[in-house]
């Protein structure tokens, strides 16, 4: 054998670059939080006083309590894979390769959209400072240094992107805590009375809050880089849940507390600060939110590009997408596709078009996801990580959450889901053949 021949042997005996295991169950908390908590905050307490009133806090409970539902069906479920790919994983498996390949490709949209909505906000606050931001030229200019340098940390490694997400997670909480601690004692009674609706609408309320609880998911994604997956996802799905529907409320509860006639501000959050804080606060507070959106950024180019490498290992995508870094133990090919295409969703969309978008395909996923917890029951051959009790009841709450909410839709938004749903069946045909999952996919 010639010593080309030899090293071309060895070469491909040679074991392939594979994803590090990097992240721990406080790791997988914080991507919890920080997949949750972006811009929404900053906008929705106006939005949810003018249709709720002094109510409202109570607005954000129901909310809380309907994604309750659907997060213990994902703990179940996510708690039966060791691999990456989230929504997607789960649907191939329940329900075979053409489900499961829309679900992950919808998943990737609305993980595109939502990041193109969260850069939109970024501009907005980072234009209330540096008003060249706002120019068409400075708007581009903002995005694309957001997205290079959140994509440079994320192809570099995981555990560096992982500790910047920590970092980012408890930079995000402090300014929303702050408020909580100093709006609570300054509560005003009269304030309140001034938080009016005239015509009261609870369910466009809790329907514009699926974006705010939404996005948990993202951080299931990459749980082929978890230390432990099948016994830490329930547990730090769970401690999420409870601090984000805590800080939702308490946040809330100031806004109409402090701020009069709150549902006809623009920016709640700063003019809440401004009311404690004076000028300083509304300052403060637009750096606040501008870090939150960062740091949300940051965790979905660490999540999202997972649904890519996952779904090309399979076969539906161009296997060129599966490539990890041979240094950085990284999907890079698939982190910069993914950031590319969120760029161009910015910079030709508008924060509004795009979160709408992002609502309506998620919920499609929820709830197939809950469906798929009794098929993985009746083909258990080994107990999850976590089991939901009380299945029965609340897999079909959670199902008839989603379904109302789908429901509710205008026709004028539908057309769009099915437009996207048809725009992925190419590349679902032209890979059918290699669509089988390998045994590493399997529930274990």
């Amino acid at each position: 054998m010639s010593t080309n021949s030899a090293a071309a042997a060895l070469a491909e005996d040679a074991p392939r670059p594979g994803l590090v295991r990097a992240i721990g169950r406080w790791d997988l908390t914080a991507a919890f939080i920080n997949s949750v908590i972006g811009s929404a905050i900053f906008a929705a307490p106006a939005t949810v006083a003018g249709y709720t009133g002094a109510w409202s806090p109570l607005a954000w409970l129901i909310a809380g309590l309907g994604f309750l539902a659907i997060i213990l069906c994902f703990a179940e479920v996510a708690s039966r894979f060791k691999d990456g790919g989230g929504p997607y994983l789960y649907a191939h498996q329940a329900y075979g390769p053409l489900v499961g390949f829309e679900v992950g490709w919808l998943t990737f949209w609305t993980r595109a959209l939502s990041g193109a909505a969260n850069l939109n906000v970024f501009v907005l606050y980072f234009a209330a400072i540096a008003p060249f931001a706002g120019t068409t030229e400075g708007r581009a200019l903002t995005m694309a240094v957001v997205v290079g340098v959140v994509t440079a940390i994320n192809v570099v490694g995981v555990r560096q992107a992982t500790w910047t997400v920590n970092l980012f997670t408890v930079a995000k909480l402090l300014p929303l805590v702050l408020l909580i601690l100093l709006g609570l004692p300054r509560l005003s009674a009269e304030v309140l009375q001034t938080q009016v609706a005239p015509n009261p609408n609870w369910v466009d309320a809790v329907l514009l809050l699926v974006f705010a609880f939404g996005g948990f998911e993202a951080a299931l994604i990459p749980a082929g880089e978890a230390r432990d997956p099948r016994r830490d996802t329930g547990a730090a799905l769970l401690t999420a849940l409870a601090v984000i529907a805590a800080v939702y409320m308490l946040v809330q509860l100031v806004v109409v507390g402090v701020v009069p006639q709150a549902g006809q501000t623009k920016a709640p959050i700063a003019d809440a600060f401004g009311v404690l804080l004076g000028p300083f606060g509304l300052v403060f507070a637009s750096l606040a939110a501008m870090l939150s959106v960062y740091g949300w950024t940051m965790g979905n180019v660490l999540a999202s590009p997972r649904v890519l490498h996952s779904m090309a290992e399979r076969g539906a995508l161009p296997a060129i997408l599966a490539r990890v870094h041979p240094r950085f133990q990284t999907p890079h090919l698939a982190i910069l596709v993914y950031a590319g295409l969120t760029l161009l969703l910015a910079l030709f969309g508008t924060f509004a078009g795009n979160a709408v978008l992002a609502a309506i395909v998620r919920l499609v996923y929820y709830a197939l996801t809950c469906a798929a917890l009794f098929l993985f029951r009746r083909r258990e051959m080994e107990a999850p990580g976590f089991r939901l009790a009380g299945a029965p009841l609340l897999v079909p709450l959670a199902l008839a959450f989603c379904g109302y909410l789908l429901y509710t839709r205008p026709l004028s938004q539908a057309w769009v889901l099915l437009a996207l749903i048809a725009a992925g069946l190419p590349f679902f045909f032209a890979g059918r053949r290699t669509l089988s999952g390998p045994t590493g996919a399997t529930p274990s």
